[in-house]
């Protein structure tokens, strides 16, 4: 039996279940992965909005960290929310060691970090203080493999404004030049019924093209697609087919959505489950 791709997952926790840790591991668990935890904050929140943030004392943080990898392991890792300087400084620190780097032949080594610059809950209330920006582009961003930005986060990053499919192509590679290897630029808040995302790597730019489903069924879809982004790399895709799989796998989360709730309702994320009986 192969053995099953790892995703260690650092980020906060969902009390509705549709985003965060909860819909990270859903999705990683859906596409065949196994899915370990490191909890960075407990919120209080449905689909209204968050009404409340408990944060996780860093020394914590770090030692789910490093239980998980000095035990179980990891193909891929994915951040999400990471509130404040601090926290964001400590998990930089930690995974530095295990993070993925260009080998003396150019071979990669290492685990790929997959970030999704968690800036903002889908209801508008914040998930990063605004003073901790730099410290996510100083300290994480130069590590990453894959940084997964939608246009709100990618203008807070890059100090752009972005209003077009070529003002993201031109913020994106502002953000390229941070030190990640790619950079995937999330087109969803720009107008239309097409939608365009851009990823973007120093040597290539490929779009990927959508229709905009009519829906308030949309909560946890950046960390729904940045974790299936990751489960793909950790199985050993390439970026490229990764990405594409993950956009299947999120669209047709938000077709078959349950519904639930009266703001923005959580995705299907288990509709690659199937029951007999």
């Amino acid at each position: 039996m192969a053995k099953i791709p790892r995703v260690l997952i650092i980020a906060g926790s969902d009390s509705g279940g549709g985003a965060g840790i909860q819909g990270d591991a859903k999705t990683v668990t859906c596409l065949g992965g196994y899915a370990a935890t490191a909890i960075t904050a407990l919120t209080a929140q449905n689909t209204k909005g968050v009404f409340g943030i408990h944060e996780v004392p860093v020394d914590f943080i770090k030692q789910q960290i490093e239980l998980v990898l000095s035990d179980i392991g990891a193909d891929a890792i994915k951040t999400g929310m990471l509130h404040c300087a601090e926290v964001i400084q400590t998990v930089a620190q930690i995974l530095t060691p295990y993070l993925t780097s260009p080998g003396a032949r150019g071979e990669i080594k290492g685990i790929p970090l997959i970030v999704d610059p968690v800036m903002v809950a889908k209801g508008g209330s914040p998930l990063l203080e605004r003073n901790s920006v730099e410290s996510l582009k100083l300290l994480l961003i130069p590590k990453a493999y894959l940084i997964t930005p939608n246009i709100p986060e990618a203008e807070i990053l890059s100090g752009m404004k972005i209003d077009t499919v070529e003002d993201m192509e031109t913020a994106g590679k502002a953000l390229l030049s941070l030190g990640c290897h790619a950079v995937l630029m999330k087109g969803g808040h720009l107008h239309g019924n097409q939608l365009t995302d851009l990823l973007i790597t120093k040597d290539s730019v490929t779009p990927y093209y959508g229709e905009r489903i009519q829906t308030t069924s949309t909560h946890g879809t950046g960390c729904t697609l940045a974790s299936a982004i990751a489960t793909g790399i950790a199985r050993g895709m390439n970026l490229q087919d990764a990405v594409k799989q993950a956009r299947n796998y999120v669209s047709m989360a938000i077709q078959t959505a349950p519904k639930l709730g009266s703001g923005h309702g959580p995705l299907n994320h288990g509709h690659t489950v199937k029951f007999s009986g």
